[in-house]
């Protein structure tokens, strides 16, 4: 709890003008699932185009952005918050907020998409995939990643990091050069020493032909995606209390590090990190701005249950589909799953999101406890992903 009020104690001397209003957040989390929602609706539903597709195909970043965001978020709330246990509090919140829509998505897509042998599972879903997803475990072996719900690879990542942030936070504090440098550390032992020797274990498991599965499934590890949250929580120290000619340097450090290590290895990432950086540099500029949008906040809003629900309906609408593939085709189809994923996601809120969020805050609230985060901008940073 000294360690929250000695955050919180920065805040108040610091300011926190970028973050003084969360609408922007949630304009990233709506441009996050508009992405994420592209790239799935286009390969169901391809123009055949090939500019349009790869625009579409870039939405890919949305899941980035998703990171940087919850990142921001988690130290938003951490730093606005003096509170007793204020880590075990922070759990019962995250698992509340994640938990009940997940696990009500495991049997969903289950039925949906059977348990035989496919490019996420090639040996099929049993009940250890089963474990593992339900755990949120399933991010650390390769067949359990996306094999039983579609797109749980986020969600592993974003539940890992829960599940060391407050140890972050509280060693770190907004010692932002902490966490960069933390990213740096972790960026290049991923790159020069697990993901060689994952690759090799995992192609050896699974056998000759499922190269690229392994490759694609340690691109996507918890460890090749902690320095993006890592990044994001320096960002939002940096945008807090003003960012510093100390930051760039250590950024450029960390690209040039990043680059050798890269052409030494052969591990392909470089070109991962860049992207994020530019991608956390929009996010920043975006929170310094005071982006306002309203269609997209209400997305954002919402956007954790439309992830979810949104692969389910884009199966659906596959099925019953009258037009044939093009550009036309792509756009209404795009449309019509963002209209439909968001009404999934209003119904959801009422019946589960809200019911959870009551009980997570039945669990955290004590009478000794002082808050000092604004009730409207609680509501809304508990809205992400």
């Amino acid at each position: 709890m000294q360690g929250q009020a000695r955050l919180a104690a920065g805040r108040i001397e610091q300011g926190t003008a970028p973050f003084g209003r969360s609408h922007t957040l949630d304009v990233l989390r709506g441009l996050a699932i508009a992405g994420v929602m592209a790239i799935h609706v286009s390969q169901s539903f391809p123009s055949n185009i090939h500019a349009v597709d790869y625009a579409f195909m870039c939405g890919w970043t949305g899941v980035n952005v998703f990171y940087f965001v919850s990142a921001m978020t988690m130290c938003l709330m951490w730093t606005q918050r003096v509170e007793t246990s204020p880590t075990r509090k922070f759990y019962i919140r995250r698992f509340l907020r994640i938990a009940p829509l997940f696990w009500l998505a495991i049997p969903i897509y289950l039925v949906i998409n059977g348990t035989g042998p496919s490019d996420n599972a090639p040996n099929g879903i049993g009940s250890a995939q089963v474990i593992l997803t339900a755990t949120f475990l399933h991010g650390f072996w390769p067949d359990s990643v996306n094999s039983v719900v579609p797109g749980d690879w986020s969600i592993a990542a974003e539940m890992t990091f829960y599940l060391v942030f407050p140890l972050l936070i509280t060693a770190f504090g907004s010692r932002r050069h902490l966490y960069l440098a933390l990213a740096i550390v972790l960026h290049l032992v991923n790159v020069c020493l697990f993901k060689p020797w994952a690759f090799a274990l995992f192609s050896a498991y699974y056998g000759p032909g499922h190269e690229a599965f392994v490759w694609t499934t340690l691109h996507i590890s918890f460890l090749n995606q902690l320095p993006v949250f890592l990044v994001g929580c320096a960002l939002f120290f940096a945008l807090r209390d003003g960012f510093a000619r100390s930051d760039a340097a250590i950024y450029a450090v960390f690209i040039a590090l990043s680059f050798v290590a890269n052409r030494i290895t052969g591990s392909h990432e470089f070109n991962y990190l860049m992207i994020n950086l530019v991608l956390g540099a929009l996010v920043a500029g975006c929170i310094k701005l005071a982006i306002r949008f309203q269609p997209l906040e209400a997305l954002g809003r919402n956007s954790y249950s439309m992830y979810l629900s949104h692969f389910a309906v884009i199966y659906g609408l596959h099925q019953i589909w009258p037009l044939a593939d093009g550009l036309v085709s792509l756009l209404i189809a795009y449309v019509v799953t963002a209209a439909l994923s968001y009404l999934v996601a209003r119904a959801t809120w009422h019946l589960v999101e809200r019911r959870a969020q009551d009980l997570a805050h039945r669990l955290t609230s004590a009478g000794s406890d002082r808050s000092i985060l604004p009730p409207t901008i609680a509501a809304t940073a508990a809205g992400t992903r």
